[in-house]
């Protein structure tokens, strides 16, 4: 079944709690290994990321060896068994079987074992050990073998997808540049373009829209090298468009402008403007100017109202208990959430 983040966080939580294992597959860059990380940090476990791909039968079954008159596996310390210590400050571990999709057959079959019955050789895994796996889709041209139906019955399966709000609420409260989700308020489409025969060395997702924020943080925006690096990133096409879009700040009413003369200020009616001037606003909001920025952007259409506001609260949570965010909310009767 599809399912959006916030969905999967739920379910996989769920699965989780009832000692399921969860295996969550989904398009290469979506989000799959921040979910998981996400998980790990609400309920204070360690993460340990096994690339099953990459193993080797005896990372799984334990190393052979002579143990007194007989012959033994030895796990590998990768594994919390029965008697280890907890971690300090850890409530216990994560262990995320990552690229299980693209795992060869005799790694599989290697897996059953620890997957349904939580042992590695003949040790138990410690009792607070979460399991959980995560993969590519075979029909995104990524590396996938067949999975055999021994292993398809030992775990429950979710397919995540992208979604475009969520996406929003989560990079503005993860300091992704306002001028990526005033961008992605304008045109959605661009936050995803993966296609499984495109002919470009990368594409547009949340994984390399994060890059492109990082890019944005530490490239001036005159330097010559932007394109070319943001091309790298997020595809050359994309990062044009993206650029274009960015030229629009440069026009924008600065914010010490719109807080002298917030009642008088020009406001524009052109939709990539108003999502390039929320953002904006947004981003510079802060205790001291709020006050009368919120007097202009409520002579903005209401809809961008709603977008301004809801991105100022989430970049900077404290806001919430600001006067003219108090009010703003009880003239409007608009839900920020």
């Amino acid at each position: 079944m599809q399912v959006k983040a916030s969905q999967a966080i739920r379910m996989i939580t769920t699965y989780i709690k009832a000692r399921l294992v969860p295996l969550m597959v989904g398009s290469p860059g979506c989000g799959k290994s921040q979910i998981y990380q996400q998980i790990a940090d609400t309920y204070n476990l360690l993460l340990i990321d096994v690339r099953l791909s990459q193993c080797d039968v005896t990372d799984l079954n334990g190393f052979p060896q002579i143990i007194g008159k007989k012959a033994g596996y030895v796990p590998m310390d990768t594994f919390p068994l029965e008697g280890d210590p907890i971690p300090d400050g850890y409530s216990g571990w994560l262990l995320l079987f990552d690229e299980l999709t693209s795992a060869v057959p005799a790694l599989q079959a290697a897996s059953y074992k620890i997957i349904l019955d939580r042992k590695i050789g003949s040790k138990n895994l410690h009792k607070n050990v979460a399991v959980c796996a995560a993969g590519n889709l075979e029909t995104d041209n990524a590396i996938v073998e067949p999975m055999s139906t021994a292993l398809q019955s030992r775990m429950c399966h979710l397919e995540l997808v992208v979604d475009q709000p969520e996406w929003h609420d989560w990079a503005t409260q993860n300091d992704i540049d306002f001028r990526i989700t005033s961008h992605m308020g304008h045109l959605p489409k661009n936050l995803y373009t993966f296609k499984p025969d495109h002919t470009d060395n990368t594409y547009a997702c949340p994984r390399t829209w994060e890059f492109a924020s990082r890019l944005l943080k530490t490239t001036d925006e005159s330097s010559p090298d932007l394109l070319p690096l943001l091309a790298g990133t997020i595809s050359e096409g994309v990062a044009r468009e993206f650029l274009l879009f960015c030229k629009i700040f440069n026009d924008l009413p600065t914010v010490p402008q719109i807080t002298a003369s917030p009642e008088t200020i020009k406001v524009p009616d052109e939709p990539s403007i108003l999502y390039a001037l929320t953002g904006s606003i947004a981003n510079h909001a802060n205790e001291d100017n709020l006050t009368k920025l919120a007097v202009y952007v409520k002579r903005l259409p209401a809809e961008f109202q709603v977008v301004c506001l809801r991105e100022t609260i989430r970049r900077t949570r404290g806001l919430l208990t600001h006067v003219a965010i108090k009010d703003w909310i009880k003239t409007s009767a608009v839900a920020l959430f």
